[in-house]
């Protein structure tokens, strides 16, 4: 059956119900919605996407959103839209028929952009700038739509529904994790295809994560700027198509092949979590491109300022910021997050700048309209929702103030253990905080310990190996003159600047990456690993690689093959099986001092290398870089039973070796893991060592945890 049957009968009135086009097995829905244009088309073109052989008005417009269904346009047909309208920049209308939109609501792309000075409403080198107006066809330089059947056979696929407490996290790029994958067919490699293949799958279960978080996959623009330098937006953090798949990240084209990869990763029972873009579009500012949503309504899809609405309010730093106050926005973001979870099976979404999502005209409200919508939504409370919760904008920093059910990305627990374990004075109390889930920041409105996404580094700054090879970055590939990414790292080279061979420097970075990856395995709060810090991935001193879809920024599985990357990947997965293993070390809880499940001993303690309890004096020593963390726990029926378990963390940021004396009273210690000894996890016999005389040795830039189970009443 041809996807467009020629001659179209005529458009009928169809259904503004659902927006975008929505085949029925005999023609199509299509529904867009504009609450200034004063007419809009579908276009319709050939299978190539080349020539446009049909251009029909939509005949209603309901509600502010045009309809027309189209009898004979079946699965696989190519349109997009024109829209007619005022063209007053002055007043933020820039609509201009000439120039193919988008559809917000499209499915799958056809194509890409091709750049070009036709893609902008205005003309380009005109004295008047956007106050111009272009008449040239952008049809040829753009992506089409596709009109798409979403059936899909999902053979009893059931989401692994991992609690939050149980939940292990996974950063990782969809292109990056396997584009230097021998182990994968050259064609699939950076696609949705090798993250179902059963290398990508064994290798993950091996290491025991419960759930992959992926970078941007929606489909995205390639920014002109970085073209032209010979460089590519290889993040994604730039959306164009919400409800539509990146096409780069499909080795056969079909949205289908996502669809199989987390149906393979739910039957590993690893979760799947999109970290997805609403706060900007691809459009950049008022002098960016007419893509999609800037032709349909700029005045209603975008925020501006309010004494010129000529111009965008940027509260992202990316020109423009979506508006999370107009209801159909609220409804298009909505619609494309349920689609996800419904059509995709998705198990969570990490929200990019999610404190533009909670901004009302007046500033972040954690009651804002779009929070309030995501939490009764009754298909999107069931997944996990996590935040970032920041953007440039007034009091864009909003770290623990988001609404109770949304968890947060914890920026605090990164600075604070990266400043501790370079052994900055006065951190003791600040790490304290963080290993038990930062109260300070979120134990409010019955929130749980989970709410605080806890991690070391992410995919924006130094990965784990360069956070202890460098003491600077080295973002000159990015050809912005190093003047990119963040300047404070909170780093340290450890005596030699990058790359090096003295064997005293390489063992002390080891250690000291063995010790921040159990300060973030044994914290509570929800554990976030950045892919390919467990086999000890670089990216050559370039903390901002946005723009580097290369081998700096794609994993080098080789140097999971070396000894120094087995050992770290072997030690990594050992801490996840003790987290997951044992419940004091993953409360939900927020942990504190006036319960006391061992009989007149408190849950948790803290004490310094003499096995005192911590004082206020203590606490405010500058120069104390020793401390020891006890957690008492009992399930349920083991407090019944009278039976308890113990665990005590040890860090020492010095420069010397210490030795602890362990808090009374004495109990059965046993070593789970030293930050010291990379044996352990591979068959190495620490794990059955033991303190003598209740006293232990913790190497300098070390961590110790012990524990002690079945400890009786």
């Amino acid at each position: 059956m041809a996807s467009v049957q020629l001659p179209l009968p005529p458009i009928r009135p169809g259904s503004p119900i659902h927006l975008g086009a929505t085949y029925d097995g005999f023609g199509t829905n299509f529904a867009v919605f504009s609450a200034h244009a004063v007419k809009v088309e579908v276009c319709l073109f050939d299978p190539e996407g080349r020539h446009e052989i049909a251009r029909i008005p939509l005949p209603e417009c309901t509600n502010e959103v045009w309809h027309g269904y189209l009898a004979g346009v079946h699965a696989g047909a190519l349109y997009g839209f024109r829209a007619y309208g005022p063209y007053r920049p002055e007043h933020g209308h820039r609509f201009n028929p000439n120039k193919l939109l988008l559809d917000p609501y499209a499915k799958q792309l056809h194509g890409h952009v091709r750049w070009t000075d036709a893609l902008f409403g205005y003309r380009v080198h005109s004295p008047k700038a956007d106050l111009s107006f272009d008449r040239r066809d952008s049809a040829w330089a753009m992506p089409k739509a596709v009109v798409t059947d979403t059936a899909f056979n999902w053979h009893g696929d059931r989401p692994p529904h991992v609690p939050w407490e149980k939940t292990v996290i996974y950063e990782a790029h969809v292109r990056g994790l396997t584009m230097l994958a021998e182990r994968i067919p050259p064609r699939e490699r950076g696609t949705f295809a090798a993250l179902a293949n059963p290398f990508v799958i064994d290798y993950f279960s091996r290491l025991g994560i419960t759930a992959l978080e992926l970078l941007p996959v929606f489909a995205y623009l390639q920014d002109r700027r970085l073209l032209m330098n010979g460089l590519s937006n290889y993040w994604g953090y730039n959306t164009m198509a919400y409800f539509a798949p990146e096409p780069r990240y499909l080795a056969d084209g079909s949205p289908d092949e996502v669809r199989h990869a987390i149906r393979q990763l739910h039957a590993a029972g690893i979760e799947v979590i999109l970290d997805v873009v609403y706060n900007h579009t691809c459009e950049e500012s008022e002098l960016g491109p007419t893509i999609s949503f800037r032709g349909f309504d700029n005045a209603s899809y975008y925020r501006l300022q309010a004494d010129n609405h000529r111009h965008l309010v940027n509260d992202t730093g990316c020109g423009n910021t979506l508006n999370l106050s107009h209801p159909r926005v609220i409804q298009m973001v909505m619609d494309s997050l349920r689609y996800w979870v419904t059509e995709f099976h998705v198990d969570g979404f990490r929200f990019d700048l999610g404190a533009t999502l909670g901004r009302e005209h007046y500033g972040f409200d954690p009651g804002s309209g779009f929070f309030d919508a995501l939490l009764q939504d009754p298909v999107l409370s069931q997944v996990k929702l996590i935040s970032e919760p920041w953007d440039i904008g007034p009091g864009g920093y909003q770290v623990g103030n988001h609404p109770a059910g949304i968890a947060e990305w914890n920026d605090r627990f990164r600075d604070d253990v990266r400043s501790f374990w370079r052994g900055d004075p006065g951190m003791r109390g600040a790490v304290a905080a963080r290993l038990l889930g930062s109260a300070d920041l979120f134990n409010h409105h019955r929130r749980r310990a989970w709410s605080s996404v806890n991690f070391v580094t992410a995919h924006d700054g130094f990965t784990l190996q360069d956070l202890v090879s460098y003491n600077r970055k080295y973002n000159e590939a990015n050809g912005e003159d190093n003047r990119d990414g963040s300047n404070e790292n909170r780093s340290s080279n450890w005596g030699a600047e990058g790359p090096t061979e003295d064997a005293a420097v390489r063992t002390t970075r080891e250690r000291i990456k063995r010790a921040m990856l159990m300060t973030l395995m044994f914290s509570n709060g929800t554990p976030m690993v950045l892919g390919g810090d467990e086999f000890g991935r670089t990216q050559y001193g370039n903390n901002n690689p946005y723009c580097q879809d290369n081998e700096i920024s794609w994993f080098d599985w080789e140097l999971a093959k070396t000894d120094a990357g087995r050992a770290l990947f072997e030690f990594v997965r050992h801490c996840i099986a003790v987290r997951l293993a044992r419940p004091g070390l993953r409360s939900t809880r927020f942990l504190t001092a006036s319960s006391r499940t061992l009989q007149g001993v408190p849950d948790t303690g803290w004490f310094d290398e003499t096995g005192s309890e911590m004082t206020p004096d203590r606490w405010n020593f500058p120069e104390g870089r020793l401390l020891a963390l006890r957690r008492i726990v009992g399930e349920r029926q083991d407090a019944r039973n009278g039976l308890v378990s113990a665990s005590l963390l040890l860090l020492n940021a010095s420069s010397e070796d210490r030795e602890f004396i362990l808090p009374q009273p004495v109990m059965h210690w046993h070593v789970a893991l030293d930050a010291a000894d990379a044996t352990i996890g591979r068959g190495g016999m620490a794990s059955h060592r033991q303190p003598e005389q209740n006293r232990i040795i913790v190497a300098a830039h070390s961590a110790v945890l012990l524990v002690a189970d079945h400890v009786t009443l």
